[in-house]
């Protein structure tokens, strides 16, 4: 494909060399019993069969390169692939949400993209060319933006300017690192995967540190005030080293942020050495979520994530989500108002939840307190007591959360604000509410209070749920009876 893609022009190709990425995507899959053939064969008449497995997975990905053809037809995309079993695939452009390009170090190499084609409810891609050019990418991407719009409109559609709405700078990167968990979950992830590979790995390695850092601890006489010293000193080296992986790995994923608008469509484009563009239409938004650590208020930041009608397993990375991975509270607010004008954000009038129901926060933390606090003064004496120190604690962020929730209800939204150490506002249009649901636990039948939850489509698996908790019962049966009434009267937009 030279040129942009047009609905008078034939079924196309994949990239030549799209057989090459197809073969290592392949090998991923098949790299550790290929090793373990390799190894364990050695010196047996059967060592060529590693070399047999890699023979049969080139011809697999040559296989798809010459019987996989897409082109367009109409208002929608024809993607036909397999020789002996064949498969047709007809897309309507209406029907495609999101418009995913990945872009590798490899790719990069090579000019190619990956391109994902998402649809709402779908567990897979509606269609994933592995590889196709970059300026073909993009045309396709521009053609799938254009028909959409065209086909919900019945007429054609002129390709609007691009907007720019935010972009991150390197120190803007730097902060996100900062506040991140990244390095942490990234620890946690290689220690989950050693445990599995090896059970006794991790016990044997922290063993084995343990007893050298005691050994020279010992040798030097360290008496308890420098125990605890050199404990803190390794706990702030631990913390510093996982804040720098955060930061580094945050310049990875995050290097050269730009979420810009193009009509009615967001893009972003984010990424180092791999470079991710997602694109997703606003009216494919289901919730949004604001969302304000410790660190974020130190440093003045917060973030704005989105929910949107892509349900696919690993969408986190591919799906539009991040609108703002940090950005400072006037940016996000901005953000808010520019996308959602007639919802109100900054006009909307906050209604408090009893302040009383304090304990019912605080109660869930006590009886695991009392365990801990047990099993420790179990082993350790009355030394394990003081665990007992976090009911205060736990009670004090109770209370404080008790005081900062609230939810509002505006002609066009609905928002929930939660949280006090870590915070977050949650809210969506009423347009994209799919489900009521009122519920009252046996703790809310004796408080005579009850909570209404409210479902939307592709809810992410990390968003807070939407939901306001601890209503008197005759509050939230009105609130549920006035959203029932707009929702019968409104059709749903997804």
């Amino acid at each position: 494909m030279n040129g942009p893609v047009t609905a008078s022009e034939p079924e196309r190709r994949l990239h030549p060399m799209s057989w090459l990425f197809v073969l290592l995507q392949q090998l991923k899959q098949f790299i550790v019993p290929l090793l373990i053939l390799l190894f364990l064969k050695r010196g047996d008449r059967n060592e060529l069969w590693p070399l047999i497995g890699v023979a049969v997975l080139v011809v697999t990905s040559l296989w798809q390169y010459f019987t996989y053809r897409y082109g367009v037809a109409g208002d929608h995309l024809v993607v036909r692939s397999g020789l002996l079993e064949r498969s047709l695939r007809v897309i309507p452009f209406a029907r495609i949400h999101n418009v995913a390009l990945q872009q590798t170090l490899l790719h990069r190499l090579f000019g190619v993209a990956e391109v994902r084609l998402e649809s709402a409810g779908g567990a897979k891609p509606e269609a994933q060319m592995r590889v196709l050019r970059l300026d073909d990418a993009l045309a396709l991407e521009s053609l799938v933006r254009r028909r959409g719009q065209a086909t919900a409109a019945d007429a054609p559609v002129e390709e609007p300017a691009v907007d720019t709405l935010l972009t991150l700078p390197v120190a803007e990167v730097l902060r996100l690192g900062l506040v991140s968990n990244r390095g942490l979950i990234l620890v946690g992830t290689g220690f989950a995967a050693a445990a599995q590979f090896s059970p006794k790995l991790i016990p044997n390695l922290f063993e084995a540190v343990g007893m050298r850092l005691f050994g020279y601890a010992g040798e030097h006489g360290f008496g308890p005030l420098e125990y605890a010293a050199a404990g803190l000193a390794v706990l702030a080296l631990l913390l510093g080293a996982l804040r720098l992986l955060s930061v580094a790995l945050a310049l990875m994923q995050y290097f050269g942020f730009r979420l810009s608008e193009q009509g009615r469509r967001l893009t972003v484009e984010r990424g180092l050495l791999a470079r991710w563009r997602t694109s997703a239409s606003r009216r494919r938004i289901q919730a949004w979520t604001l969302h304000e650590g410790v660190l974020h208020r130190l440093l003045k930041r917060r973030s704005l994530e989105v929910d949107t009608a892509v349900a696919e397993e690993g969408r986190q990375q591919r799906a539009l989500r991040e609108l703002a991975p940090i950005a400072t509270p006037a940016a996000c607010d901005a953000l808010v108002e520019h996308l959602l004008p007639r919802a109100k954000w900054s006009h909307l009038d906050w209604q408090p939840l009893p302040a009383s129901s304090w304990w019912r926060l605080f109660l869930p933390s006590v009886p695991f307190v009392l365990a801990v606090a047990i099993a420790l003064a179990i082993k350790f004496g009355a030394w394990g007591l003081l665990a007992l120190l976090w009911l205060p604690w736990s009670a004090f962020k109770a209370r404080r959360h008790a005081q900062r929730a609230a939810y509002a209800v505006g002609d066009e939204l609905i928002a929930i604000r939660e949280g006090w150490w870590t915070r977050h506002w949650r809210f969506a249009e009423l347009d994209k509410l799919q489900a009521l649901q009122l519920t009252h636990s046996p703790i809310d039948r004796r408080c005579g209070t009850a909570t209404l939850w409210l479902d939307t489509s592709g809810a992410g698996a990390m968003a807070p749920p939407l939901r306001v908790r601890f209503l008197p019962e005759a509050e939230a049966r009105a609130l549920y009876a006035r959203l029932g009434r707009t929702l019968a009267q409104r059709p749903l937009r997804w």
